[in-house]
Parts: structure tokens; C-alpha cells; sequence
């Protein structure tokens, strides 16, 4: 598991490329924020979350797979990323920031990528200030 990176993964450089091909600048890993969101819109005051499907458990996914051994310690540890991808997330929409979630699997197709891109994008309205 040490090999398992949590930063500039495969798919938040894709999801990073996509918001920049449509114009949008970001922020990357704010730790000021509670989670430390992948990326950060802070104009519009979004962060976007890029999800592995496997680690976080991502409905109805193939790659949400459980492994045969141990099951009752990958269990546990599913149900506490779980857990704690909510809290992070409601502590987001508590200060004000409103958490955004992209999947693994959905930056695997660029076209799909940036379609869902554009309409996640689309009910931003500006913040002034």
C-alpha cells in the first residue's frame, strides 16, 4: 500500500488537464482545508474530490472489488474511508465550500470526463468579494 499515491494520481492530472482545456484555474491540495481537496476553485468556492473507485467505494463500479483475504480488516477500512470521505465533506459545506466528486473510472474517457466537467461548471455562479 506504500505504493499507492495520494497526490497527481493518473486520474486528477486528467481531471486537472480537463478543468484547464475548458478555462477554469484552480488551486491544488489546499491543506487549509478540511480534507485537503484534490482541487480548488476558490472563486466559486468548489473543491473537487478525485476518487479512487477501489479505495472509496465507488457504486456499482467494477473496480469496488473486495479482496478474498481478510475481509473483515478491508471491511472496516472501506467503511472508515467511507466515513471519512463524509465528514470531510460536510465540514466542507459547513465553512461555506461546496465538495465536488469525480471518479476513477470517469476520467478514463476524456470526452465523458469533460461533458460532466461542464455541467458540474455550469450551476457555478460567481461569488462576489
Amino acid at each position: 500500500m506504500s505504493r499507492v499515491r495520494q497526490k497527481n494520481t493518473d486520474p486528477e492530472i486528467a481531471v486537472r488537464r480537463c478543468l484547464h482545456s475548458l478555462g477554469y484555474r484552480f488551486r491544488l491540495h489546499r491543506r487549509d482545508l478540511p480534507g485537503t481537496p484534490d482541487i480548488v476553485l476558490p472563486k466559486f468556492r468548489k473543491v473537487i474530490f478525485v476518487h479512487g473507485c477501489f479505495w472509496h467505494r465507488h457504486h456499482d463500479c467494477s473496480k469496488a472489488t473486495t479482496p478474498k483475504t481478510r475481509v473483515e480488516f478491508w471491511s472496516e477500512k472501506f467503511r472508515a474511508n467511507v466515513e471519512r470521505d463524509e465528514k470531510k465533506g460536510q465540514a466542507l459545506r459547513d465553512t461555506g465550500w461546496e465538495p465536488l466528486v469525480i471518479w476513477e473510472c470517469e476520467s478514463k474517457d476524456a470526452a465523458h470526463l469533460k461533458q460532466k466537467l461542464s455541467e458540474l461548471i455550469s450551476g457555478i455562479t460567481e461569488v462576489s468579494g
